[in-house]
């Protein structure tokens, strides 16, 4: 028996928070009863419904993608753009990608079926480093480094990158190369942030998710992920 939020959560319907919030507004009921307790437990043996879906259980897998450009970070798209999830046909999971990368951005994101994890991929709280390479028009000073390393308010909050380098400046083609490092979840930040100092992107890769790194894939490859690296994930937020 678990909390029936904790189950909703390992279900992939959604996050343990947002199944709480759930709960608390008569969403969700167990064997036909309507549950408004946050404590009561269940089973996936019982009957579990959601907002009147049936919730039922599957394994949990953890997939490393290396996504090209041109693929939006979507289960489905209505302008008929391939998906993340066009990748993964030969996986029998309901599998939804772990925040968002641009369409024209590359590089590493997660899928998974476990939407508590994938919550705790994205809140900003646990600080979970996201590494990019970007190349952007112009020539980054030292002093708009400085500027960015003070911080840059994006929706409201004031926002720091963990890292930031100028790694190559093009004084032919005017554009510089700039290796960044954030963790706080904001859409479009790393673009929004180089915008912030007038600089556009023209190019976005991400890198790394903390230790995670696209070792050994090529653009369009996956792996799975062991339960290692998702034990050492979890435990990331523990150590800051």
């Amino acid at each position: 028996m678990e909390r029936l939020q904790k189950l909703i959560a390992e279900s992939g319907y959604c996050s343990r928070r947002k199944a709480e919030e759930l709960i608390k507004q008569g969403k969700v009921s167990v064997n036909g009863k309507i549950i408004t307790e946050l404590g009561t437990k269940a089973s996936f043996g019982d009957e579990i419904l959601v907002e009147g879906n049936l919730i039922d259980y599957e394994e949990k897998e953890y997939y490393l993608f290396y996504k090209p450009r041109g693929v939006v970070c979507t289960t489905k798209d209505d302008k008929g753009r391939k998906t993340v999830l066009d990748y993964f046909d030969d996986v029998d999971k309901r599998l939804f990608p772990v925040g968002r990368l641009d369409y024209d951005t590359t590089g590493i994101l997660l899928l998974t079926n476990d939407g508590e994890f994938a919550n705790y991929i994205m809140h900003p709280k646990n600080k979970i480093d996201k590494y990019y390479v970007a190349k952007v028009k112009g020539i980054v000073t030292p002093d708009e480094v400085k500027k960015l390393k003070s911080g840059v308010k994006l929706d409201n909050k004031k926002v720091y990158p963990s890292r930031i380098k100028v790694k190559d400046i093009n004084k032919k083609n005017m554009t510089s190369i700039v290796h960044i490092t954030v963790h706080d979840g904001i859409n479009h930040e790393v673009k929004r942030l180089m915008e912030s100092i007038n600089h556009d992107v023209i190019k976005l890769k991400r890198e790394c998710i903390s230790f995670l790194d696209l070792s050994g894939l090529k653009s369009g490859e996956k792996r799975m992920l062991s339960k290692k690296e998702v034990k050492q994930l979890y435990n990331l937020s523990q150590n800051k």
